[in-house]
C-alpha cells in the first residue's frame, strides 16, 4: 500500500501520512488551503462515524468522503491526497481527527468514531490498459503506417506488458504517437497513450518488442476433469506463437468437441491431440449384442469385447460359447454391427 499525503488546511500547516511497515515514509505534498475556509463545527445529535474504507475516482480524500452524512462544506472540504490511480493506501485514524478538528468539523476526537479500526483503506479506481490493448494498438499502427497485415503474429513485449493505469471515465482506445519497424528483424518501437489521460500525457507509455509467427490452437475456456466431455462451450480458438508449440497441437475446435478429455486439463492450456478421446461407448470386457442385418435378415448373439471402442470404432468381438473371435463396428452402446461378408462367419460362431 502506498502513502496518502494529507493536504495543509487553514489550522494546520503539513501532516506527514501514516506509511505501511513495508516502505519507508514518503514526503509530504502541502496543498494551499486557501480555497476552502475553515468549516465550523456542525451541530451533532449523535457522534460521527469514519468509514472503513473509501473507493473513489478522483485524486483527493474530502471529509465527505469519510465521514458519511456530512453536508455543505465541511463535506466538500479536502482532507487528503488519494493514492495513485489503480493503487491502495491507509490513513490513520489519529491523522484523520488529528485533520478534522484543525478543520473545525469536530472539537473533541471522542465525537468521531473509528468503530474500532485504526485506519481507513483508500482505493483508487482506474482503467486498467492489458496487454491485448498494447498489442492491438501497435497492429494497428502497424497496418496504418508500414502497410504491414499483423493478423498473423503476436507482439511479445520486451520485459513483458508494464502495469498502466489511467483514469476510469476514459473508455478510449490506446493511441500510438510515435512507431518504428524494423520488417528484417520484426523489432517494434513504440509510444502509446491514451487520448484525455492526465496521468499518460505527463509520462506516456514507451515499450519496445518483437511480432512472432503465430497459429491457432484450441484451448480450454475453463478447467476439466479426466473423463469429463467437452462442449463447444468448453473450448475456444486462440492464436499463439508458433515456437514450442509442436505438431500434435489441436488448430480445429472440431477435434475437441464431444470428445472425453484423458486427463485433467487446465484452461488456457493449448489443447493436444493425445488430451482427448472419442467417448469410449463399449469398454474391454463388455458383454455386447454382436448384430448381422442384410435384406431382411437380422443374426444376433452375444459376445464380449476384447477391446474399448467409440461409435465407429472397429473391436475384436468372442463368443463365449464357441471361442470365435469376430471383426465388428461399434454402433451403439453395447452393440457391435458386423459387415454381410462375414454371415458365414456369424453362424459357425453360435
Amino acid at each position: 500500500m502506498i502513502r496518502l499525503s494529507l493536504i495543509a488546511l487553514v489550522l494546520s500547516g503539513a501532516a506527514a501520512l501514516a506509511a505501511p511497515p513495508q516502505k519507508p515514509a514518503a514526503p509530504v505534498a502541502v496543498a494551499s488551503a486557501t480555497a476552502a475556509p475553515a468549516a465550523a463545527a456542525p451541530a451533532l445529535s449523535q457522534r460521527l462515524r469514519l468509514r472503513p474504507e473509501l473507493n473513489l475516482a478522483r485524486d483527493l480524500v474530502t471529509f465527505g468522503d469519510l465521514i458519511p452524512g456530512l453536508a455543505g462544506d465541511a463535506a466538500a472540504t479536502a482532507a487528503f491526497r488519494a493514492p495513485g490511480l489503480g493503487e491502495t493506501g491507509t490513513i490513520q485514524v489519529a491523522r484523520i481527527v488529528e485533520a478534522a478538528r484543525g478543520a473545525g468539523i469536530i472539537r473533541e476526537a471522542s465525537e468521531l468514531e473509528s468503530q474500532g479500526f485504526a485506519q481507513v483503506v483508500v482505493t483508487r479506481s482506474a482503467r486498467r490498459i492489458t496487454a491485448a490493448d498494447l498489442e492491438a494498438a501497435v497492429k494497428a499502427g502497424l497496418q496504418e503506417r508500414f502497410g504491414v497485415d499483423a493478423r498473423l503474429f503476436a507482439l511479445a513485449i520486451d520485459g513483458g506488458a508494464p502495469a498502466v493505469a489511467v483514469e476510469p471515465e476514459l473508455t478510449g482506445d490506446v493511441a500510438v504517437l510515435d512507431l518504428s519497424f524494423d520488417a528484417r528483424s520484426r523489432r517494434v518501437q513504440a509510444r502509446l497513450a491514451v487520448p484525455g489521460s492526465m496521468a499518460m500525457r505527463l509520462k506516456p507509455l514507451r515499450i519496445s518488442g518483437q511480432l512472432v509467427e503465430t497459429v491457432e490452437v484450441v484451448v480450454p475456456k475453463r478447467s476439466i476433469a479426466r473423463g469429463e466431455t467437452l462442449t463447444q462451450a468448453d473450448v475456444a480458438v486462440e492464436r499463439r506463437p508458433r515456437d514450442g508449440q509442436g505438431t500434435e497441437i489441436l488448430s480445429d475446435a472440431r477435434a475437441a468437441i464431444d470428445k472425453v478429455a484423458r486427463r485433467a486439463l487446465m484452461a488456457g492450456a493449448p489443447l493436444r491431440s493425445g488430451d482427448v478421446q472419442r467417448e469410449e461407448i463399449v469398454a474391454k470386457g463388455d458383454l455386447v449384442t454382436i448384430v448381422y442385418e442384410s435384406r431382411g435378415l437380422i443374426i444376433t448373439l452375444r459376445g464380449r469385447a476384447n477391446e474399448a471402442g467409440a461409435m465407429g470404432d472397429v473391436v475384436s468381438v468372442t463368443n463365449p460359447q464357441s471361442k470365435r473371435v469376430l471383426q465388428g463396428k461399434v454402433s451403439g452402446p453395447g452393440r457391435v454391427s458386423v459387415q454381410p461378408s462375414a454371415a458365414g462367419r456369424i453362424a459357425s460362431a453360435n
